[in-house]
């Protein structure tokens, strides 16, 4: 397991693309991973939301996708990642078995999930892909 100084220099300078419909988790994550060093795209409320900023910005490092945001799930969003073979970490209060299989090589995050438990996958996620 990582220590908490080499994840945060796995994630220094790092763009993590976050899609979070709650507020109040989105700016935790927002600003504790970039407290970190990482550079924080987003985070999107939305769907739409997450789509306009992809075409926005094209490339970043490594997405943080909760599941189900605002009702809708976030897989349009995770297929216009894996087109662009961008990692992904998902999180999600449903079970594994709820996650389409196309994405099975994705790393899943059941919540409640602690801030230090999802920097440790996003760490891991960008070393198994570097």
């Amino acid at each position: 397991m990582a220590t908490q100084s080499a994840v945060h220099a796995a994630l220094r300078g790092r763009s993590i693309f976050i899609v979070e419909d709650d507020c109040v988790t989105a700016m935790d994550l927002a600003e504790t991973l970039a407290a970190a060093g990482a550079q924080i795209v987003g985070p999107a409320g939305n769907i739409a939301a997450a789509l306009e900023l992809l075409e926005r910005r094209p490339q970043v490092d490594i997405a943080l996708l909760d599941v189900e945001v605002e009702g809708t799930s976030v897989f349009e969003v995770a297929d216009e990642l894996v087109k662009r073979r961008v990692p992904i970490v998902f999180t999600t209060g449903y079970e594994r078995s709820e996650i389409p299989a196309r994405f099975n090589t994705a790393r899943h995050c059941e919540k409640p999930v602690g801030i230090a438990a999802i920097a440790r996958a996003l760490t891991d996620e960008l070393n198994r892909h570097a």
